[in-house]
């Protein structure tokens, strides 16, 4: 019996990961382990949408695609290089009459109890005429220390806001950022105490600020928002 013929009975008894293994031996295993007639089966059996497709490339280049595209979909996403503490939030409102500057480094910034990326930044009470939610602005941008580095998180204007609650889309990282939806947002949200005096005017006590995920309307993680700003600040 010729050898290519042994390995042909021994590979169906043999897991993927024992026959790449044998591929790697010598030329001759590979020549025979690596033949299509081996891998489209194992193909088929573990990524039967993939195995349809019209290939130009062996079954078992394709098996080694596919797994390892599979591993990374459930890979434990790596730690953030990029810390609160290399960071400031600035936000400012405006409008016709006002403007509130805020800033506030990130080691200043008291973290939620269920660890997202959402902070609560404490205002002394500033007097502000809140008459129209149209003719207020908002802006946050973070900051790297040393202003090294800046993105524009949130900028819009109250028509995009509901309640004092304005929010905007952030871009996905990557050159095709503006043809796909990222499906986060930032948002900010202004709390204010009891009127005084006039219904026109109240007082700015607190500034909320976050990443939220369209997709299960919850805030994302600080690693995954320390992960995503890290790309656009270059860190």
């Amino acid at each position: 019996m010729a050898s290519w013929q042994v390995f042909d009975l021994v590979s169906h008894y043999l897991d993927p990961k024992t026959l790449a293994i044998a591929c790697c031996v010598c030329k001759s295993w590979f020549s025979c382990i690596s033949s299509d007639h081996i891998w489209k089966p194992i193909c088929t059996t573990h990524y039967p949408s993939l195995s349809n497709l019209k290939l130009t490339i062996p079954y078992y280049r394709l098996y080694a695609m596919a797994s390892a595209a599979a591993k990374r979909r459930f890979q434990t996403p790596s730690k953030p290089c990029l810390a609160l503490d290399n960071l400031i939030f600035t936000v400012n409102v405006f409008n016709h009459k006002n403007v509130l500057c805020l800033e506030k480094p990130g080691n200043e910034l008291v973290m939620d109890s269920n660890g997202v990326f959402k902070f609560d930044i404490a205002v002394d009470n500033y007097e502000f005429e809140a008459v129209a939610l149209e003719s207020v602005r908002v802006t946050w941008n973070v900051v790297l220390k040393g202003w090294k580095g800046v993105f524009n998180m949130l900028e819009c204007q109250g028509n995009k806001g509901v309640d004092w609650w304005f929010w905007e889309e952030l871009p996905l990282p990557g050159c095709c950022s503006g043809l796909v939806d990222s499906g986060v947002v930032a948002d900010l949200r202004l709390e204010f105490t009891d009127s005084k005096n006039s219904v026109d005017v109240g007082r700015i006590n607190k500034v909320s600020v976050g990443m939220l995920s369209t997709v299960n309307l919850r805030y994302v993680s600080v690693d995954a928002a320390l992960r995503y700003l890290q790309h656009f600040l270059g860190y």
